[in-house]
C-alpha cells in the first residue's frame, strides 16, 4: 500500500491533521471552561473530573468533556502508552467484528472516523478493497487520535480506591508514571472497557489447577510455550476461538473446544436490531423490556466471527466438542485429566479459559467498601419465572448520566458522582460505552450530565455571573427619543 506520505512528512495523513485542526475550529472548540475552580482548604488542586482508562471509551470521553468546556480533567490509565485497552495485549482476532463502516469515537466529525485516516494513508480504492478492520490497525487509529486531539492521557498510573473525602472524591495513585500518592476531584468516570466493573469468570473446577496450566483468556498468554503441546480451550464463543486459534497457529499438537452448549451460536441477534431508535430508545424503556431483551440476547448467546471460526477450522488438530461440561480435573506427572459430568475423561496439557468476564461493582476494588451499596438491577426489577438470570441481576441499576445510584438512599451519597462509562452500563442505557459502534452517542450522554450536574451544583456562582455581566450591547447612540404625538 502507498501511505501516502512524502519524503518530507507532509503527506496526505498531515494534510488530515489540519483538515481535523479546521473542523473543531469552526465548530468554536474549544470552548471556554466555564466551570468555577474549586480549592481544598488545604490548596490542593481539584479536578472537576477523572476519568480511569485511557483507552476508546477514555478517549471518547474525554473528547466529549472538552467539547462541552470541561476542560479540568485528569486521564489516567494504568497501560503502558499505547497500549491502553485489549487491542495489543489480549484481544486475539485478526480483525474487529464491528464493520468498518461505523463511526466510533468519531464523535460526529467525518475528519475524525477510521475511514478518513485510512484513506489519508492508503486511499479510496484501498477502502473499497478492505473487508474488515485489522485489529492492531485500530490501535493504531486510536493512537492518532488521541495525538490528533491532544488527549492528555497519563500512562503507567493505576488508580487503587476511589474514596469520600467531604464533598470531593479522594483518588489514591500508584504505578512508575504516578507523581502523587492523591489527587482529588469532583467526579470520577470508569472508563474501563469490558472487564472494568467485574472480574474473569472462573469455573470451580480450576481452583485445584496448578496455575503454570492454566491461564483466562484475558491474560498475557505465552503462547510460544504450547508448541506441540496439547491444549483444551472452555467456551466457543469469540475469545475461547480466538485463543484457540492462537495457540494453533503457534504450533499446538492439538487443541479442543469443549462447550456446554449443544451446537454452536450463529446469529448474532443484537447486530441485526441496530440503528438510531434502539440506541436512543433502549434507556427509555421499562425495566421489563430491557431485561427481556438482554436476557435473549444471552440465551441466544452471541457466535464467534466467522474468520476467527475459520482460523481453527481450517486446522485438522483442531476440534469442536458440544454438550460437554467439566465436572473435575486431576494433575497427572504428564498433564492434566479432565473429568465430564457424564463420567468422559480427557488428558490434555493446558487449559485456557474463554469464560468471559461477570458484572459486578461488588468486585470492583476500586470502589472501596462501598459497593454493597450500589443499586443493582436485582434491587429494582424481580424477572418472571423463567426468565432468572443472576449474570444481568448483579448489573448496576444507573442513572441517565450513567452515575450509581445508592441502594439505602443517604448512606453512601457520593457514588452519584463516580460514573460507569464501560461495559456495566449496558443493562441500563445500552451498550453506549463498552462497544464501538454508540460510544460517541454514550461519551456525548455523559458529557452533558456532567455539564448539568456541575452547572446545577454551581448555580449560585452562575447566578452572580448573570448580575455581574456588564457589557453592554447598545451605546446608547443609536436611537434619539421621540416626543409622543398629541391627538
Amino acid at each position: 500500500m502507498d501511505s501516502g506520505l512524502d519524503g518530507s512528512g507532509n503527506g496526505r495523513l498531515a494534510a488530515l491533521d489540519r483538515r481535523v485542526q479546521e473542523d473543531l475550529s469552526a465548530l468554536c472548540y474549544p470552548p471556554k471552561n466555564w466551570i468555577p475552580p474549586t480549592k481544598k482548604v488545604d490548596g490542593e488542586t481539584v479536578y472537576d473530573v477523572v476519568i480511569i482508562g485511557g483507552g476508546m471509551g477514555g478517549l471518547a470521553a474525554c473528547f466529549a468533556l472538552f467539547r462541552v468546556g470541561i476542560r479540568n480533567l485528569r486521564i489516567l490509565d494504568q497501560a503502558e502508552e499505547n497500549s491502553e485497552g485489549p487491542w495489543v495485549t489480549y484481544a486475539r482476532m485478526d480483525t474487529l467484528r464491528s464493520p468498518k463502516q461505523l463511526l466510533g469515537p468519531a464523535s460526529g466529525l467525518p475528519s475524525l472516523t477510521f475511514r478518513a485516516w485510512y484513506t489519508a494513508q492508503y486511499g479510496e480504492a484501498e477502502w473499497e478493497r478492505l473487508d474488515k478492520i485489522p485489529r492492531t490497525m485500530w490501535m493504531d487509529y486510536l493512537i492518532w487520535y488521541r495525538r490528533t486531539l491532544l488527549i492528555p492521557v497519563e500512562n503507567n498510573v493505576a488508580v487503587d480506591i476511589v474514596s469520600p473525602d467531604g464533598d470531593l472524591l479522594k483518588l489514591v495513585l500508584s504505578g512508575s508514571g504516578a507523581d502523587e500518592t492523591a489527587i482529588w476531584a469532583r467526579r470520577v468516570v470508569l472508563a474501563t472497557g469490558r472487564e472494568g466493573l467485574g472480574e474473569p469468570i472462573l469455573p470451580g473446577f480450576i481452583e485445584n489447577v496448578p496455575g503454570a496450566r492454566w491461564a483466562h483468556s484475558s491474560a498475557q498468554i505465552d503462547f510460544a510455550a504450547i508448541k506441540g503441546k496439547r491444549v483444551v480451550v472452555i467456551g466457543a464463543g469469540a475469545s475461547a476461538v480466538e485463543n484457540a486459534a492462537e495457540a494453533l497457529e503457534a504450533g499446538a499438537d492439538e487443541v479442543r473446544l469443549l462447550a456446554r452448549r449443544e451446537e454452536m451460536p450463529q446469529i448474532n441477534k443484537m447486530m441485526g436490531i441496530g440503528s438510531p431508535g434502539f440506541v436512543a430508545g433502549f434507556p427509555e424503556l421499562p425495566d421489563e423490556w430491557r431485561w427481556r431483551y438482554l436476557h435473549y440476547n444471552n440465551v441466544a448467546q452471541t457466535p464467534a466471527p466467522r474468520g476467527s471460526t475459520l482460523r481453527v477450522s481450517r486446522h485438522a488438530n483442531g476440534y469442536f466438542h458440544f454438550g460437554v461440561t467439566i465436572s473435575h480435573v486431576e494433575e497427572l506427572d504428564d498433564g492434566l485429566l479432565l473429568t465430564t459430568t457424564d463420567g468422559r475423561h480427557l488428558e490434555t496439557d493446558f487449559i485456557i479459559l474463554g469464560t468471559g468476564f461477570d458484572t459486578d461493582p461488588m468486585k470492583q476494588p476500586v470502589l472501596g467498601g462501598y459497593a454493597e451499596n450500589i443499586l443493582q438491577w436485582r434491587n429494582r426489577y424481580t424477572p418472571p419465572a423463567g426468565l432468572e438470570d443472576a449474570g444481568l441481576a448483579s448489573f448496576p441499576y444507573l442513572n441517565p448520566d450513567f452515575s450509581f445510584r445508592e441502594r439505602e438512599i443517604g448512606a453512601t451519597p457520593w457514588i452519584e458522582k463516580i460514573h460507569c462509562f464501560n461495559y456495566g452500563s449496558k443493562m441500563s442505557l445500552g451498550n453506549v460505552s463498552g462497544d464501538i459502534p454508540a460510544i460517541s452517542e454514550g461519551a456525548a450522554w455523559l458529557a452533558r450530565g456532567l455539564a448539568a450536574n456541575f452547572y446545577g451544583e454551581d448555580i449560585e456562582h452562575h447566578w452572580q455571573c448573570l448580575q455581574d455581566y456588564g457589557t453592554p450591547e447598545l451605546r446608547g447612540d443609536e436611537w434619539t427619543p421621540s416626543d409622543f404625538p398629541n391627538s
